[in-house]
């Protein structure tokens, strides 16, 4: 395990070892600070799409272009 997941791994334990009351402050504080809250919400994002099909940027960008000339 390297040191950032290790750390990452204290810090999780701590905040489970906290009540619920005390837990959702310390989530609400973290909520607060708004670059770190759209980081949070960038990650529940893609952890909850993780599952989808993807596929190539560039054929996203071609589909783009047709739509467009289309107009």
């Amino acid at each position: 395990m390297r040191a950032v997941e290790s750390r990452a791994e204290i810090y999780l334990m701590a905040l489970q070892s906290l009540s619920k009351a005390e837990r959702e402050v310390v989530i609400a504080r973290l909520l607060e600070d708004t670059k770190l809250r759209e980081n949070i919400l960038d990650l529940v994002l893609i952890q909850q799409r993780q599952g989808e099909p993807s596929r190539p940027f560039s054929e996203c960008l071609a589909e783009r272009g047709k739509r467009a000339n289309k107009e």
